[in-house]
């Protein structure tokens, strides 16, 4: 009898410390750190993460690494201080949190040299969480483009952003102003359900296609000047879809 309730002591701490193996793993399966995400960019892998924290500035534009090797401003004057940057691979996160800031752009200050990121592929940030900045200002989306549930709790801005595809952005939650003045849609885009706690900045946006804001709640004011949904203003277009 003694035997017997050792050995089914030791198989329940064996048990035991096979489960703690595999809830450590798990554990540590739910965090990735943005700089192997853009080594795997570089390399030409693919980018496709589910129910991952991804810890760190995740920059698309790589701009640490390309700024010690370019001339100061006095050598590039007049050539221009835009930097681009092609992302040639899929993008793919769905329900992920970012701890750190998703930048597509950024101007340093220091030596006024302005990074950009565009993507040739599918993007997709579904269900995903931005804790802090989601700059896409003057990127190039060339494949459809899918930010549909995804919240935005700082600075967000697609300002000149370009959708060649259908662009989804359907109950997406913007705790901060939203800009996507000069934005272009190409394909249409939806904003069905999408909420804008703060006001929503389309000033000078235009989109050609089927244009959804079904269920759209602007909590502040929406700047619409010389916006155009297929050749109309914003004013007539909500007209049209109201009746």
């Amino acid at each position: 009898m003694e035997i017997s309730t050792s050995l089914s002591t030791k198989l329940r701490i064996a048990i035991l410390v096979l489960f703690s193996a595999f809830v450590f793993r798990a554990f540590a399966q739910e965090q990735v750190n943005a700089r192997k995400i853009m080594m795997d960019i570089r390399e030409g892998k693919d980018i496709s993460y589910e129910n991952v924290t991804v810890i760190g500035n995740l920059d698309f534009t790589y701009m640490a690494d390309k700024l010690p090797d370019l001339p100061k401003k006095s050598k590039w004057w007049g050539d221009g201080n835009t930097v681009e940057e092609s992302i040639d691979v899929a993008i793919s996160f769905v329900n992920c949190t970012f701890e750190g800031d998703v930048l597509a752009y950024i101007h340093e200050d220091m030596s006024e040299y302005t990074f950009i990121a565009d993507f040739d592929k599918r993007v997709t940030f579904s269900d995903c969480e931005f804790k802090k900045d989601a700059m896409f200002k003057y990127s190039d989306f060339d494949g459809l483009t899918d930010f549909s549930g995804s919240s935005f709790l700082r600075e967000s801005t697609f300002k000149y952003a370009e959708f060649d595809e259908r662009a989804d952005f359907s109950s997406t939650n913007f705790d901060d102003d939203a800009t996507f003045k000069y934005a272009q849609f190409d394909e249409g885009a939806s904003f069905k359900d999408a909420v804008f706690q703060e006001s929503w900045n389309i000033k000078y946006m235009k989109a050609r296609g089927e244009f959804d804001i079904d269920g759209l709640d602007v909590r502040d004011d929406i700047d619409s000047k010389y916006t155009k949904i297929n050749g109309k203003s914003f004013t007539s277009f909500l007209l049209e879809t109201r009746n």
